[in-house]
């Protein structure tokens, strides 16, 4: 039985050529990209997306809501890595682990926006503890995160490589005013009612990212502890497969965190650090920002949808 043709268009990019690389030796699948001398040929991409039966877009916002304008096969299904589309209603968010019905709406869809590399964690972090009514939706959340220079695409690592020589900050904060276009993206999929402060920044390492959000006990409903926001995770992501809810620390010296503990895998390290005496826990997450932050999310989509496809006996396991 025919394999399902998958096209990958823009991987050429970091995201894309992770991707590639992920997907390499499989045998359920048939995998089209396009020479270089085609890349930019409208017509030609026009043609492989309209006869893939899954799209992976690793293309910048405007080329992406360009390529998908081109779609006019009612088959063609995509999941976009770039940000067009994470807010965009019909849109399916594809973070797997949102809550317990989330793979199968993204092994139905037509559309899913793959999350962004900081979101990812913002939001694997507060969904639950705000849909539990632990934390309030309007709390004042900070959410600081560090990530590996890859974080800025394929000319940011060129830049950086080139210039290893004392030239380039060992770590760099951006986005300070205060508009980074993740923000929206971690507002709505978490479930906030209030804007968070969002502080991203790029240190000097290629991949990994540490995110953390404060919180103070003494601002939220009723009488929550640690312990209660430690069980909620616990529960919610009970059985996940690639998400990880290390034990609640509160009393003693804390290990520190690596951002780069868990490069090269699909997986996302989550931990409360607690300090009962003043009131006060820090939310944190570990993940590799091309790997559950992008192209190792984008593949667990696809296969997802790759099920369901089966499922549906469109096609079939070869031997």
């Amino acid at each position: 039985m025919t394999q399902p043709l998958v096209f990958i268009d823009g991987d050429q990019g970091t995201t894309g050529l992770q991707i590639h690389a992920r997907l390499q030796g499989r045998n359920d699948l048939r995998l089209l990209t396009l020479p270089e001398a085609e890349r930019k040929d409208r017509q030609r991409r026009s043609q492989a997306i309209n006869s893939a039966d899954i799209a992976l877009l690793c293309l910048p916002d405007a080329a992406a809501i360009e390529a998908v304008g081109a779609i006019d096969n009612p088959q063609v299904r995509v999941i976009d890595a770039s940000s067009a589309h994470r807010t965009t209603p019909g849109w399916v968010y594809g973070l797997p682990e949102l809550d317990a019905q989330q793979p199968e709406r993204i092994a139905q869809a037509k559309r899913v926006s793959n999350p962004g590399c900081y979101p990812t964690g913002a939001i694997a972090l507060l969904r639950p503890l705000i849909q539990a009514g632990l934390l309030p939706a309007d709390y004042p959340f900070t959410v600081q995160a560090i990530s590996g220079y890859s974080g800025g695409g394929r000319a940011a690592v060129e830049r950086h490589e080139q210039h290893r020589e004392g030239k380039l900050p060992t770590l760099q904060l951006y986005g300070l005013e205060l508009a980074h276009k993740h923000v929206p993206e971690i507002e709505q999929h978490a479930g906030l009612s209030a804007r968070p402060v969002f502080l991203p920044g790029y240190g000097d390492y290629r991949q990994g990212i540490v995110l953390s959000i404060a919180v103070q006990l003494r601002l939220l409903p009723g009488k929550v502890s640690a312990e209660h926001l430690q069980a909620c995770l616990e529960q919610h992501y009970q059985g996940a497969r690639h998400v990880q809810v290390m034990p609640l620390h509160q009393h003693g010296p804390a290990a520190a965190l690596d951002p780069e503990a868990l490069n090269d895998t699909n997986d996302l390290r989550l931990a409360l650090f607690a300090n009962p005496e003043h009131g006060q826990v820090v939310l944190t997450a570990v993940f590799d920002n091309l790997g559950k932050g992008a192209s190792g999310a984008a593949v667990q989509n696809l296969d997802l949808m790759l099920a369901a496809l089966e499922e549906r006996g469109r096609f079939g396991k070869t031997g």
